[in-house]
């Protein structure tokens, strides 16, 4: 058994309230069981319990044993001078304040109904994926739409965190922002991250004064990226190696990326090389691009402020000195879909919160206009019974494996309070 069986008994009453005794036979009543903050300090804040007719206000600290209290040395604590009341699975020593007066103390285990503790047990036993597996599908749809409301925008949240962050360390330049996320998210999972250096790597600054100039974005790009380094046959990569040199010297850029990006995992298509010279038309073609994706509301705008292609060197080449077949190489509407969902609702959220603007609508209207990601979590949650028909719902599932379903907190879940109140 964890605490945190012992926090949902106690803060949803799932236990005989009638005939409360402290475990030296002293009647009580729960007036309010308290507000559970999950902060520092004990459970339950700003309880009201009356005990033996006489009325308390205070703290409440739950523990599987009472000795527990002395296990996480709570005398030493004033946080916990205000409890007034020990709530406790098992009663095995008796616990004193700091004026030798000792707390009362409740032992659950007399109180909670088998039943109850059974269906604890049958939760949090290990299934081959995660506990509630063989449960989810009977989960009441009203519960679940529910939750996976808040799912989605609890997600939302942890993203903005990220762009409030970053948000500081660019001087509250939105576009700046934009652009370190795009490229990093340009690079997918296997060069995001070397992406995002190269990003940070360039000031914005000399993003917007280069972006009048194609080949200047480009040998920026690609040359941060440590891609023009070579001896070059083809006169365009020779140019792109000038035009770099120059630009450093004229910028003081910082040294390039240290790294080496991934080309063996990729198809062509998603080369480094193809998804840098995309960012840099992107950017060429796209004069103030946070305002545009900003004021985007549907998909198919997005998809038109994303209709880049490459420029006429990269049409027959996915490498320097290496011809290929012509291929204009736009940006998919998959892969636009993935900058989405990774950028723009992320940006689109954060930015509205920052204004106080109020987008919930708009934002679940776009996730559910977007197809569903495809991944190993979103097809298991499939084979149980839950199928993902959106980014709305995908990034939902997405959230509820990753910080409920993975960390085991179970009831802290609206899955979870559902299968143990059936």
């Amino acid at each position: 058994m964890k605490e945190d069986f012992l926090h949902h008994v106690w803060q949803f009453k799932k236990f005989d309230i009638a005939n409360l005794k402290t475990t030296k036979g002293e009647s009580i009543q729960i007036l309010n069981s308290g507000q559970y903050l999950q902060l520092a300090g004990p459970d339950f804040f700003n309880a009201q319990i009356i005990i033996e007719n006489q009325k308390w206000a205070g703290n409440v600290e739950i523990h599987l044993k009472s000795s527990d209290w002395y296990v996480h040395n709570h005398e030493k604590d004033s946080n916990y001078d205000s409890v007034i009341l020990h709530v406790v699975w098992e009663h095995d020593v008796p616990i004193f304040r700091k004026d030798n007066s000792e707390i009362p103390t409740l032992e659950l285990k007399e109180y909670v109904a088998l039943s109850d503790l059974h269906k604890y047990q049958s939760l949090v036993s290990q299934k081959s994926w995660i506990y509630c597996e063989n449960e989810l599908q009977n989960v009441d749809q009203f519960v679940f739409k529910n939750w996976q409301e808040r799912l989605f925008f609890e997600r939302l949240e942890r993203k903005a965190n990220l762009i409030f962050g970053l948000l500081e360390t660019s001087n509250h330049d939105w576009e700046a922002v934009l652009f370190c996320l795009l490229v990093k998210n340009f690079g997918l999972n296997t060069n995001g991250e070397m992406f995002y250096k190269i990003a940070k790597s360039i000031p914005f600054s000399v993003v917007r004064k280069e972006s009048f100039s194609l080949e200047s974005l480009e040998s920026l790009l690609l040359g941060q990226a440590n891609l023009l380094s070579h001896d070059f046959q083809d006169s365009y990569a020779r140019e792109l190696q000038k035009s770099y040199h120059y630009l450093v010297q004229k910028h003081q850029l910082r040294e390039k990326v240290v790294g080496s990006l991934e080309f063996f995992k990729h198809r062509p298509d998603n080369f480094p090389t193809v998804r840098l010279v995309q960012l840099a038309s992107l950017y060429f073609h796209q004069k103030n691009l946070f305002s545009l994706v900003m004021n985007c509301s549907s998909i198919n705008e997005l998809y038109q402020v994303f209709n880049v292609g490459v420029s006429q060197y990269w049409e027959t080449h996915y490498n320097f000195d290496r011809e290929s077949s012509k291929k204009m190489k736009k940006l998919s509407k998959s892969f636009v879909d993935l900058l989405v969902v990774n950028t723009i609702i992320p940006l689109q959220f954060a930015y509205a919160r920052s204004r106080q603007k109020e987008i919930t609508q708009d934002l679940i209207d776009l996730a559910n206009s977007i197809p569903s990601e495809k991944n190993v979590i979103i097809d298991k949650f499939k084979t149980f019974g839950i199928a993902s028909e959106n980014v709305y719902e995908s990034q939902a599932l997405l959230q509820l494996k990753k910080e409920y379903c993975d960390l085991k907190k179970c009831l802290d879940c609206a899955v979870g309070h559902f299968i143990l109140k059936k």
